[in-house]
Formats: C-alpha cells, sequence, structure tokens
C-alpha cells in the first residue's frame, strides 16, 4: 500500500474514486471531498487570511503577493517529513491553486527516502484523463484508473447522443467576477461537451480578465457564474450583485465541486451544463442540485 500526500483536492478526488482513500495520510486545507479526508491531517495552508475578504480584494491580494515573489502557502515541512509519503500529488497549473513545484521541492530536499512527485497539469479533459491513469500507475490502481476513465467516456457518449443535433447555446463562463475573468483550461471544452459555445473561452490556456463590455458584445443566451474555489451559495451571492445582460439567462454553480476541480467530477460538471443548456434533454440526476437560476 502506498502512503499519500495530497496538495490538491483534485488529486484527493482521483485516489478516493480509485479506491485507495484509507491510504491518503495527509491534505491540503481545501482537501474536502469526500467528506471523510477532512479527518486527515493538514500539511499546507494559504499564507494569507482572506476568508471573508471580497473578490476584489482577494484579486488585489494575490496579485501583491505574486509580483513580490512570495509563496501564496505555507508547507509544514516537519508534518510532511514525519507522515512519510511514497506518493505525493500536488500541480504546477497555477500559483493561486495549491504550492508549486519549487515550494514542495524545498520542502523535501532533506528527507531520507525522497517520495516520488507527480505534477498534475492538466489543461484539457484529455489531460484530466492522463492524470487519473498516471495517479493509478503511482498508486497500484492501474487497472482502476482506466476503467474510471473507459467508464467516463461512456457517460459522455451518451451525453452526445442526447443532445445531438440540438440547437447550440451561446454561454459566456465567468471564473471571477471582480475583475471578471472568462473561462480557461478544460472549461471551455467542457461547454463544448455540453452543447454550448463560449466565444471568450480560452481552450486550453489560462483564462484572462475582460470587462463587462466583452460580456454585452459577446450576446450570450445564458451567462454562468463560476468563480474559482467558490461553492453555491457564495456564486449566487455574488452573481446577485451583478448587471444583467438583456435577454440573458444568468446562473449561478457550484464551482468548487464541479469546475474549478480537474477530476473526476468534470464528467459531471459536463453533465450539470448540458442540463442547463437543454433541460428538456438531459435530466440532472445528482443527488443536489448545484445551480441556481438568478432572477
Amino acid at each position: 500500500m502506498s502512503r499519500i500526500v495530497s496538495f490538491l483536492p483534485a488529486g484527493t478526488e482521483m485516489v478516493h474514486a480509485l479506491g485507495a482513500g484509507s491510504e491518503l495520510v495527509g491534505r491540503s486545507h481545501e482537501c474536502d471531498y469526500p467528506e471523510s479526508v477532512v479527518a486527515l491531517p493538514v500539511v499546507s495552508r494559504p499564507a494569507l487570511d482572506l476568508d471573508d475578504a471580497s473578490p476584489g480584494a482577494i484579486d488585489r491580494a494575490v496579485a501583491e503577493r505574486m509580483d513580490s515573489g512570495d509563496t501564496l502557502y505555507r508547507i509544514d515541512e516537519v508534518l510532511l517529513r514525519d507522515l512519510r509519503p511514497d506518493v505525493i500529488l500536488t500541480q504546477n497549473l497555477c500559483r493561486v491553486c495549491a504550492p508549486s513545484g519549487d515550494e514542495l521541492t524545498r520542502a523535501v530536499r532533506k528527507f531520507d527516502l525522497l517520495p516520488e512527485i507527480l505534477f498534475l497539469t492538466p489543461r484539457t479533459v484529455a489531460d484530466i484523463e492522463g492524470n487519473v491513469l498516471a495517479v493509478g500507475e503511482a498508486i497500484g490502481r492501474g487497472r482502476e484508473a482506466a476503467n474510471l476513465v473507459y467508464s467516463n467516456r461512456e457517460r459522455l457518449a451518451k451525453l452526445r447522443k442526447k443532445i445531438a443535433g440540438a440547437p447550440t447555446r451561446r454561454v459566456v463562463f465567468l471564473e471571477w467576477t471582480d475583475p471578471l475573468f472568462c473561462g480557461g483550461h478544460w472549461v471551455p471544452e467542457m461547454i463544448t461537451l455540453a452543447g454550448g459555445e463560449d466565444p471568450l473561452g480560452r481552450a486550453g490556456e489560462d483564462s484572462v480578465r475582460m470587462d463587462w463590455e466583452d460580456v454585452l458584445k459577446a450576446k450570450p443566451e445564458m451567462i454562468i457564474v463560476s468563480p474559482c474555489g467558490y461553492r453555491l451559495e457564495r456564486s449566487v451571492e455574488l452573481a446577485r450583485a451583478m448587471p444583467r445582460v438583456p435577454g440573458a439567462q444568468m446562473y449561478a454553480v457550484d464551482a468548487n465541486a464541479y469546475f474549478a476541480r480537474p477530476g473526476p467530477r468534470v464528467v459531471e460538471g459536463i453533465e450539470l451544463l448540458a442540463h442547463l443548456f437543454h433541460p428538456d434533454l438531459v435530466r440532472w440526476d445528482g443527488s443536489d442540485r448545484p445551480w441556481e437560476l438568478i432572477q
């Protein structure tokens, strides 16, 4: 059995989806799914306390920290050493999302036995599948990983049949609200697979700042408010404070669960979008209702 430490919520979800949740020995402060992981020791925390800050204040504080070269996370190096991991999951995609590779390399440099470090840095849905397979190989769950990827592809194939011939919905996806950020990386692909099109999205690339005039020019039928890392309740609050686009429906969604984490639940996020785009063709079979129409 492996001893796994995950600095990445998506990595934690992958480990559990592959049936190895009992092998996790440490987590980041953001790893909270499934609920059982909350009991694990926390090996990394944010360097800034921004829990009650507005999106604009968070953006300014993060920008200042990054401009100065300071880290956004603190790693408990003593705890990490004591946990004796042989596999560590982290990422090098976004300095805002988790400790960077440089930070982690410094943290383990004095270990007697260096653990295997997997950098999960996906930009597309295919990359996410590749990450699942890589994690499976690293923790001795290669067969389970292959089965999970196959199962998710089957779900998407069934979804394509349901929406075949349906009109494409014109969508603007907002990954942040102050300032506005477009959808990037895997999100525009999720929208396409769900039967939509985001003219402002940057598939496979970093999301970028934009302004409200860009949203108006895009003439969306639907706006998805999905501020990175926020759950539904907070997304709803932020969406209600935003201006409206005439003729466009606005939905707030649980970004934390279905869009911000490139893990096993990305397929559920695609199914969620397909339900919002084509509710007469695609049912939502989840146990919760992770969206709200903003009136």
